[in-house]
Parts: C-alpha cells; sequence; structure tokens
C-alpha cells in the first residue's frame, strides 16, 4: 500500500540503509538565494519527511536542499486512511495526508540531530482543530529557527479545513506580520 511504502522509505532513510547518491551538477547550477548556497536546484518539498527523522539519510541522495513537515504545534493524526494514493498510468501520487505529525518537540529533535550539509527547510503549518492559526504559526516558527535554514509557513494546504482562508489578505497580513515580529525577536 502506498502510505506503508512511504513510511518504509522514510525508515529505510532514517537508518541510512539507502546508498548515498551524488549530482555532479555544472557550477553554472548553483545560486545563492538569500544567502544561502544552492549547488543545483534539485531538492525535495516538505511532505515527505513530516517529522524531520530521515534529515541525514535525505540529504545523502544528492538533494541540494530538503523541507521538512509540515509541523504542527501538536501532534495530530492527519486525515483518515486511505489518504495516498498511486496513479500508475500518469506515474503520480495523490497526497491527502493532511499534516500527520508528530508534533514539534519531535520535529525540534531532528533538526537538532542534523549533522550533513544540504540546506534544510521547515515547513510549518496549524493544528486542524486550533483556535488561533497565527499562534500555531508563531510558536512553530519560534520552535524551528534555530536549527533550520528557513521556514515555509504553509498557508495553501487544501487538506486541512479553513487553512486557505488565511491567503486572504488581512488575514495573511496579519500572519506575516506577527511571524516577521517573532523572526526579528529570534534573530536578536
Amino acid at each position: 500500500p502506498p502510505e506503508k511504502a512511504h513510511q518504509l522509505a522514510v525508515w529505510a532513510l532514517k537508518h541510512q540503509l539507502l546508498p548515498a547518491r551524488k549530482i555532479n551538477a555544472d557550477g553554472a547550477l548553483a545560486q545563492n538565494i538569500w544567502g544561502m548556497n544552492f549547488t543545483h536546484p534539485l531538492g525535495l518539498a516538505a511532505g515527505f519527511d513530516k517529522n524531520a527523522e530521515s534529515l541525514d539519510g535525505l540529504s545523502k541522495q544528492g538533494f541540494s536542499f530538503v523541507e521538512a513537515g509540515t509541523v504542527t504545534p501538536k501532534a495530530q493524526a492527519g486525515n483518515p486512511t486511505p489518504r495516498l494514493f498511486r496513479l500508475k498510468r500518469d506515474q503520480a501520487v495523490i497526497n491527502r495526508m493532511g499534516f500527520n505529525n508528530d508534533g514539534l518537540d519531535s520535529f525540534v529533535e531532528g533538526l537538532q540531530c542534523y549533522k550533513h550539509s544540504a540546506i534544510i527547510g521547515s515547513n510549518i503549518g496549524k493544528n486542524k482543530t486550533t483556535d488561533d492559526a497565527v499562534a500555531d504559526f508563531v510558536s512553530g516558527l519560534e520552535a524551528v529557527y534555530p536549527y533550520t535554514d528557513y521556514v515555509t509557513v504553509n498557508v495553501s494546504s487544501p487538506n486541512t479545513q479553513g487553512l486557505r482562508a488565511m491567503q486572504k489578505k488581512n488575514s495573511f497580513h496579519s500572519c506575516f506580520q506577527r511571524c516577521k515580529t517573532r523572526r526579528h525577536r529570534c534573530s536578536n
């Protein structure tokens, strides 16, 4: 089953059972963006390693960057199963996981154990049952900030009810301002 295959892949990477891969990218592909040196444009988006538990194994697969998450302040189970589907004809996967993760404490522990050189991003979200989405984003930012190269605030998942309402101008501006203020405090 797709979700069991995903769990097995994360486990194998966590225990570094897969051989390391190196991408011999042309130096012309390297870029410096916001002070981070990307050796090439190939990275892994959020959704694969939701708990930042296989970062060392993933970084050895040749990625220039790995984005872990989406993580929420409190652990949550995500959507009911089945929620991961293979489209064999299209060689694709549909993910309707719903921010299933073990919460910030476990995620930060994974970030703290990371030892390799790929750029690491953290994707933060809100808990499904929260009353204050912005507070969830701010607490996520504060927790991951010391251990990550960049942070993505996830306001786009269609699998978390009401989350995309955060994209409305006033909601987004309020969230952005509070996160920016917290980021400034964390960096000083």
